[in-house]
């Protein structure tokens, strides 16, 4: 559940659900992979709201447990949150602490790494 704060607006509690949905997706994002506003917002079945998974991300910081908000990127690698960070640094190191190797702001080999929740997480028969 989103915190008291973020409750207060009648445009982000209508938004509730869909940003719980997004967290629980971020929340399976495994170390050292990243994804995009797009693919979350595409597996949620919402692909023209990646805008929206982007203001999900941006709230996530003061949520306890904290979600890996920094494993997700915009659509060609580039760290474009990093400014939603406590440090303009942050995003950046917690990638290269799961190995995640950044240059000028874009992930190297990001479609090497790039986790695509609609493949990933999709039911198996």
């Amino acid at each position: 559940m989103l915190p008291p704060s973020l409750r207060k607006s009648k445009t982000l509690f209508d938004k509730q659900n869909f940003f719980e949905r997004v967290f629980a997706v971020v929340k399976k994002i495994p170390r050292g992979r990243v994804t995009n506003y797009g693919a979350i917002a595409n597996y949620l079945g919402t692909g023209l709201s990646a805008r929206t998974v982007g203001w999900a991300m941006n709230s996530s910081h003061i949520l306890v447990p904290p979600i890996p908000a920094h494993r997700v990127v915009n659509r060609n690698g580039l760290l474009t949150g990093k400014n939603h960070f406590a440090t303009p640094t942050l995003m950046e190191e917690l990638l290269a602490a799961e190995g995640v190797e950044v240059v000028e702001n874009k992930i190297t080999n990001f479609e090497k790494l790039f986790w695509n929740p609609s493949e990933e997480l999709r039911i198996k028969k």
